[in-house]
């Protein structure tokens, strides 16, 4: 388990409109896809073969469970932009501006009053 994995994966599909277009279309292939070409890459010469995503992690990603990113105490703006820029569009058209956003404030609404969950990894 690690935040700093899923922090990773949000952050640089997010930088990437092509790994943004293939998470939409296909969230599973595209999570295994960035393992194998991104995830285990610490730097430009070196990777690594201990990270992973658990099947709760993998199983938010492969859903845009934002809730439970939430809780899990992924970061916030990572996953508020990148799953803007996956519906935004669809949702705006379908029920309005900022529909999708206002539906994002009521599912994390029972959060309201409580600590935030840590980001620290």
């Amino acid at each position: 388990m690690s935040k700093y994995y899923v922090n990773k994966f949000l952050y640089t599909i997010d930088r990437d409109p092509e790994w943004v277009a293939k998470y939409k279309t296909d969230p599973a292939g595209t999570i295994e896809a960035w393992e194998k070409e991104v995830g285990t890459w610490l730097n430009s010469a070196e990777k690594t073969s201990w990270l992973s995503f658990t099947a709760e992690e993998r199983r938010a990603l492969e859903t845009y469970d934002y809730e439970w990113l939430f809780a899990y105490g992924a970061h916030f703006f990572l996953y508020l932009t990148l799953f803007i820029g996956l519906f935004d569009e669809d949702w705006a058209a379908e029920k309005g501006p900022l529909a999708y956003q206002r539906e994002w404030a009521r599912r994390l609404q029972p959060w309201t009053g409580q600590d935030y969950p840590s980001v620290a990894l």
